[in-house]
């Protein structure tokens, strides 16, 4: 009898123990800033654990990948904007701009204050429309979607300025949905993707001419007209080319959004508007504002790829902190490195990537990313239904 009253009260104890820890845990405020794809991953896996608010001007997550494909083929656009409606069970997603961050609370251009314990931002990096809304709304992006296809449609010619990710994968899907039409991507640099083994930039090369793409490498377009819209115009490059286009796109790379942090003591800006972070991705001197994706000058590129494995230390280091540890008690953040995975599909069927130790060809790609660009993975995570 004796016995087993100590074992009633040993469990009556550890229950209690238990309940308060996951109090302390659930007490635990926690501001994420940015509705990307830091954002989301983060705010979802730290719902059941803490009281999660994601901060986010617009009404839905746009999946960036997809909306190049969506410029060829507007049937995939309403996969790619994906509403924040089911993303949490306890948390809340507040619709708004936050314009202010102390050690305490977020402050939005509304005149709201959200009171937190740790801020994470993650305010992502604009890119010419459509790809991305610029302020403009998801209404406003669902237009341009429609009148830049209806543009495309029609054009003969195409350019694309920029041979990055977005750049190159444009002129591949425009090389498969419309075979017929002229494309031309340009690129100030000597070859395709300089900073990764030459085989990838060698093997997507030789596809897009395949495909029928004109590449001109090592020449500035010395008279673009915009760099937030496609248009139509005649181009001068710096080599003495003059290309006529019916349609000019231009891709020549993302700004971080850092308005924001730049407001931080100690923010230091980098290049393309990102903003430095501590070995655990503090921007500033506030010690627990955290800073991820492409605003944060972490040492990954503006990749989704980059953002996941920052997403994934975000989650342990978090979680470390409702129990109690001191960040600096916790391992900092590793970026990837020269072995960064980077996959580019040009289309749906052809494409290359760079896994780390070797570049694959199109069935990989096509299977890693070309067929569904994700879609399927974000809109599950989003709590979407089919």
């Amino acid at each position: 009898m004796f016995c087993a009253s100590l074992l009633l009260i040993y469990c009556l104890e550890s229950k209690s123990k238990l309940t308060d820890r996951i109090g302390q845990a659930m007490a635990q405020r926690i501001a994420i800033i940015g509705g990307g794809y830091i954002g989301v991953e983060l705010a979802k896996s730290l719902d059941p654990l803490a009281e999660v608010t994601l901060i986010e001007q617009n009404s839905h997550f746009v999946h960036a990948p997809a909306m190049v494909r969506a410029v060829v083929d507007p049937s995939i656009l309403e996969r790619a904007l994906i509403p924040y409606d089911a993303l949490l069970k306890r948390g809340r997603v507040v619709r708004g701009v936050a314009q202010a961050v102390s050690e305490t609370e977020v402050t939005l251009t509304s005149g709201e204050k959200i009171a937190a314990d740790q801020f994470v931002i993650a305010t992502g990096s604009s890119n010419a429309v459509p790809f991305k809304p610029n302020g403009a709304g998801i209404d406003g992006l669902r237009a341009a979607n429609a009148q830049v296809h209806a543009k495309l449609v029609e054009a003969q010619t195409v350019a694309i300025v920029g041979a990055g990710a977005v750049g190159t994968e444009l002129a591949g899907e425009i090389a498969h949905a419309f075979p017929n039409k002229t494309v031309h991507l340009i690129s100030s640099e000597a070859t395709l993707f300089p900073h990764h083994p030459p085989k990838l930039g060698r093997e997507l090369s030789s596809k897009l001419k395949a495909s029928g793409v004109s590449l001109t490498f090592g020449a500035r377009v010395e008279n673009l007209q915009s760099l937030t819209e496609p248009y139509s115009g005649s181009l001068s490059l710096s080599d003495g080319t003059k290309v006529e286009a019916d349609l000019v796109f231009p891709t020549i790379g993302s700004k971080a959004t850092s308005t924001l942090l730049q407001t931080l003591p100690g923010a230091e800006v980098s290049g393309a508007d990102r903003v430095k972070t501590d070995a655990w991705l503090r921007p500033s001197t506030l010690r627990n504002v955290f800073a991820a994706g492409d605003v944060a000058e972490t040492g990954d590129a503006m990749t989704v790829v980059g953002a996941g494995r920052q997403v994934a230390w975000l989650k342990t280091t978090l979680k470390a902190l409702i129990g109690g540890k001191r960040v600096e008690d916790l391992k900092p953040y590793a970026p990837w490195g020269p072995k960064a995975p980077f996959l580019v599909p040009l289309g749906p069927k052809i494409g290359n990537s760079f896994l780390g130790v070797f570049t694959a060809g199109n069935f990989i790609t096509r299977k890693l990313k070309g067929e569904d660009l994700f879609l399927s993975k974000y809109n599950k995570i989003l709590g979407r239904k089919s």
